[in-house]
């Protein structure tokens, strides 16, 4: 297999088929209609429908549809997931640019991007969205790469919205275009390997290249080729890649949009990109992700917001052992972390530092290290048996919240801490109370 294959989604979508966990869609599906619908309906499970009405492209969806399908991706196992990805954020490797790859096979000037099976979502939402799409830029301050996931709304033709929040990276990239007077090329990718799609959601430093970390997922080097009209590199293995500038000055009213809380959100106006050429595979496949409060949209942010602060709290406080978004918490809004009872750590400065590195976390439970943090049940049952209220209950009003925080006023929200470690002068019979031999 050419390695642009081997870095492409396909053998993990071919695994998926083998293991039959891949779902078939029989049938042509509305993507204005019934393509939301039939992903809904099978929201943990991988889905690949072959015929989509308006488009040559199948669509898959919910490749990464939760934690265990996620690390099976990744080929680690998944207590293994979070140690994983912190390893490739401290170890990257940089990508390698190729001659050609398979996502240039075809090409079109001025796109129309209703040609793309693009899935309506949710019905207050004022069109379709593009959700999988890792867009491509270079920072012209810092002269790196950025790789991230924004939605993409098509506006008709080749123009389209792209939702960013104003702290993320590719926004301040956008700034500084603008500040030196221009806009800023991009190049938004559908249809990424899965260590690609991962490492895209990552919350690294400004200047940190997400693609380096990609590789050191991979065990080698991204291998990129370079876009026809813009200066930028994208993955050779990716499904299709539309190729354009980011323009913060044309901007149009998002209205509402659904978010990973389940609810929507009105973030007003957004910035606008034209395209002015698509790049695909001869036999492309369309990718999209499933937002909303749903396992795929969830996870892949969790896994990755988990990797980046464990690996923060981890230089603060060594006794830290694992970090768990989960689920439950959106993947976004809560944290819990396990730390070492044997090395002296204190548990409020512990909350902090991970209240204060991750603005969408609003919810920290601190755990002892044999009680694993991505256990729902297990977190529940230290809380209920550990905690003393008036001791360990921390509320700090009146933090910083992100904007896609639901029940944020001002910009703030106060934010809870839950000490759920054993302490001196507790019960110390707990582990007593296992099965003899």
């Amino acid at each position: 297999m050419p390695r642009a294959d081997e870095q492409s989604l396909r053998p993990w979508l071919a695994r998926l088929a083998a293991s039959g966990r891949l779902v078939e869609i029989a049938g042509e599906v509305d993507p204005a209609a019934g393509l939301a619908a039939q992903l809904i309906a099978h929201r943990s499970e991988p889905v690949r429908i072959a015929r989509v009405r308006g488009s040559a492209l199948p669509v898959v969806a919910n490749l990464l549809a939760g934690r265990s399908l996620i690390a099976d991706a990744l080929g680690v196992a998944e207590p293994e997931l979070g140690r994983r990805l912190t390893r490739a954020i401290d170890a990257p490797l940089e990508p390698r640019v190729v001659a050609d790859g398979p996502c240039q096979a075809l090409a079109e000037e001025h796109p129309d991007l209703a040609q793309l099976p693009i899935p309506r979502w949710f019905e207050h939402e004022g069109g379709p969205y593009i959700t999988a799409g890792c867009i491509v830029a270079r920072d012209p301050e810092t002269g790196e790469r950025n790789w991230s996931i924004a939605r993409v709304r098509p506006l008709g033709g080749a123009r389209a919205l792209v939702g960013i929040a104003p702290n993320h990276h590719l926004a301040v990239a956008a700034r500084a275009a603008r500040e030196r007077g221009g806009r800023l090329p991009i190049a938004v990718t559908v249809g990424n390997h899965p260590a690609l799609l991962v490492a895209a959601c990552l919350y690294l430093a400004r200047g940190e290249d997400e693609l380096r970390v990609a590789g050191a997922l991979l065990g080698e080097p991204v291998e990129l080729v370079r876009c026809r009209h813009v200066p930028l590199e994208v993955p050779a293995g990716c499904e299709l890649v539309l190729e354009g500038e980011l323009d913060l000055e044309e901007t149009v009213e998002e209205g509402a949009v659904s978010e990973f809380h389940g609810g929507y959100e009105r973030y007003g106006p957004a910035a606008t990109a034209t395209f002015t050429c698509l790049t695909r595979r001869s036999d492309a496949l369309y990718q999209a992700i499933l937002p909303g409060f749903h396992p795929e949209h969830t996870m892949l942010g969790g896994v990755a917001i988990a990797a980046g602060l464990e690996r923060r709290l981890r230089q603060i406080v060594p006794s830290v052992v694992a970090v768990a978004v989960p689920e439950s918490g959106a993947g976004r809004l809560s944290a819990v972390v396990a730390i070492d009872p044997r090395e002296q750590a204190d548990a409020r400065t512990v909350a902090l530092a991970a209240l204060e590195a991750v603005n969408l976390v609003k919810l920290v439970t601190l755990v002892d290290a044999d009680v694993d943090p991505w256990d729902d049940a297990a977190v529940a049952h230290a809380v209920a048996t550990h905690v003393h209220f008036d001791r360990d209950l921390h509320v700090f009003p009146g933090m910083r919240a992100d904007r896609a925080e639901p029940l944020e006023r001002g910009g703030t929200i106060a934010k809870l801490a839950i000490d759920a470690t054993r302490h001196a002068g507790d019960r110390d019979d707990w582990a007593s109370a296992q099965p003899g031999p």
